[in-house]
């Protein structure tokens, strides 16, 4: 009897769209999509360009399947390293699409936007609306805002997930972030 064909992870990545291709924060989202491709994931952005480009990018040079959660809000056409669009009517619709389909996340340099994604996600972890559901930002860029409010949420009694322990893994390279998303998620690593 055949065994059942293994069911896919995504990661969805967070970050800026204003990247071009010879910054260093385009470089390190190729570098995480090279990785988490690598360790046999797919791939989900808002699909769009800057970092989301570029993570698809370095998925796709892995061979790994990518998705982009774009929205009519925006009138743009996702990057050409997109597999499946999922076309999303604003960006409300978008954001809880990026958050549902995902089985993680990692979020790199960002603005606003970037910030509203990682708000939402920890958020949504710290009061178990969503669990089981590895969060990781890339560098040292969002540190001292997750130390600033892991000074409101720890230290006291309290019911919510942060104050018990870190929801948000820190980690200082693209291998890293990847590497503890397929522990975190109990994936074997692929060969490539």
């Amino acid at each position: 009897m055949p065994s059942e064909p293994e069911q896919e992870q995504i990661i969805t990545v967070f970050g800026s769209s204003r990247p071009c291709e010879n910054h260093a924060d385009y470089h390190q989202a190729f570098l995480l999509g090279c990785e988490l491709g690598k360790a046999g994931f797919a791939v989900c952005s808002g699909g769009y360009g800057g970092v989301m480009e570029a993570v698809s990018r370095g998925a796709k040079s892995r061979r790994a399947r990518t998705y982009g959660v774009t929205a009519e809000f925006f009138q743009a056409k996702p990057n050409a390293w997109v597999d499946r669009e999922i076309r999303m009517a604003d960006w409300r619709e978008r954001l809880f699409e990026l958050v549902r389909i995902a089985d993680g996340f990692v979020a790199c340099k960002g603005g606003t936007g970037t910030l509203a994604e990682l708000a939402v996600v920890w958020e949504m972890l710290n009061k178990s609306v969503i669990s089981g559901k590895p969060m990781v930002v890339l560098g040292d860029f969002w540190i001292p805002i997750l130390e600033r409010v892991r000074e409101v949420e720890s230290g006291h009694p309290s019911g919510w997930e942060e104050s018990n322990g870190k929801l948000v893994h820190t980690a200082a390279s693209p291998l890293e972030a990847a590497e503890f998303l397929r522990r975190s998620l109990g994936r074997a690593r692929q060969a490539g």
